[in-house]
């Protein structure tokens, strides 16, 4: 399956729905504790990785790696969780903007919200901050895996965010999880349907497997 139509078939699903697939599928791919900064993000795309760590006594940058970024990229940046330092802000935000980027999801913290969200551009993190990481952290190490909220996330995995955090999903099994992610979201269409019809929703769910949905097959 080509990107695009991998991508478009991911922005199908909500966070919840690729959540019990990859639960099915014995995947750990729920980001923990990484949340758009704004409920009506949404985010569908595949990454470009970056590892941020300690300014070494040699120095260092934060690096300028946004203007070789292809359109619907998402920029991946672990910062080792800290909330002290920035690795994000305004130029960044409006230099990925213009490049037609998917997003950016941070373990850390970003800043210049007011400009982030007059972009409305997707940003899932640890929360915002308004303190430089510029002579604090450095790039370390760019195209390599890194750990966003306790999942690895290797260059070119898929990730796919909206108000309920973000998921990352490996590339080698996207089209297993789109299968999975199909199937949990017929199941619960037709409880939905069966429900508005008047039927009992314990009922409906028994029909349609619902307490099975996401157990590991």
């Amino acid at each position: 399956m080509e990107k695009a139509e991998i991508l478009s078939h991911l922005r199908k699903f909500g966070t919840s729905t690729i959540s019990d697939a990859l639960d099915r599928l014995g995947i750990n791919g729920q980001c923990l504790g990484i949340m758009p900064l704004e409920r009506s993000f949404q985010l569908t795309g595949e990454a470009f990785t970056i590892r941020y760590g300690p300014i070494s006594v040699e120095g260092g940058t934060v690096g300028d790696y946004i203007d070789k970024l292809e359109a619907d990229t998402v920029v991946v940046i672990d910062n080792g969780g800290r909330k002290d330092v920035t690795v994000w802000g305004d130029l960044l935000t409006l230099t990925a903007h213009q490049h037609n980027l998917a997003g950016t999801v941070i373990n850390g913290v970003c800043r210049d919200v007011d400009r982030i969200l007059e972009l409305n551009y997707p940003i899932y993190s640890r929360g915002n901050w308004m303190r430089t990481g510029k002579d604090r952290v450095m790039v370390v190490e760019e195209n390599v895996p890194v750990s966003i909220g306790g999942v690895l996330v290797s260059p070119g995995d898929y990730l796919r965010g909206d108000g309920d955090g973000v998921v990352a999903i490996p590339a080698s099994k996207v089209e297993l999880v789109l299968e999975a992610a199909w199937m949990i979201h017929t199941a619960e269409e037709n409880i939905r349907a069966a429900v508005l019809k008047g039927e009992k929703l314990k009922d409906a769910r028994t029909k349609n497997s619902y307490y099975n949905l996401q157990t590991r097959s």
